[in-house]
């Protein structure tokens, strides 16, 4: 993922916490704030709950990768957090999970994208 496509400041975390609409599940919960930029920035968080180092990353990796699959139109800061369940969960729950919150965060995604990530 690109530097721009990334929250990197406390600033910009702290303003997706504080101002930010929040949605959860069992696996994940999603905090996204709009922009005004013609980009999506993303932020993940995995804390120590999650696990270990080796599997804290594999976790980030894979949204990362989930986050990418999806194509989704700018305009959002959004701070993808990783909750226990999200170490024992194979990539299309995670995806899964994702895009559910995502739904139910009204944010589009493009269809023809929605099917390849679930066929992937």
């Amino acid at each position: 993922m690109r530097r721009e496509q990334r929250l990197t400041k406390t600033k910009e975390f702290t303003s997706v916490y504080r101002r930010g609409r929040s949605f959860a599940d069992r696996l994940l919960a999603l905090r996204m704030i709009e922009n005004g930029l013609d980009r999506n920035r993303y932020g993940f968080v995995t804390g120590k709950g999650v696990g270990k180092a080796v599997v804290r990353n594999k976790v980030r990796r894979r949204l990362r990768e989930a986050v990418r699959s999806q194509g989704l139109s700018g305009g959002w800061d959004m701070v993808i957090i990783a909750r226990r369940p999200a170490a024992d969960a194979d990539y299309q729950g995670l995806l899964r999970s994702l895009r559910r919150l995502l739904g139910r965060a009204g944010v589009p995604v493009p269809s023809d994208v929605e099917k390849e990530g679930l066929e992937g």
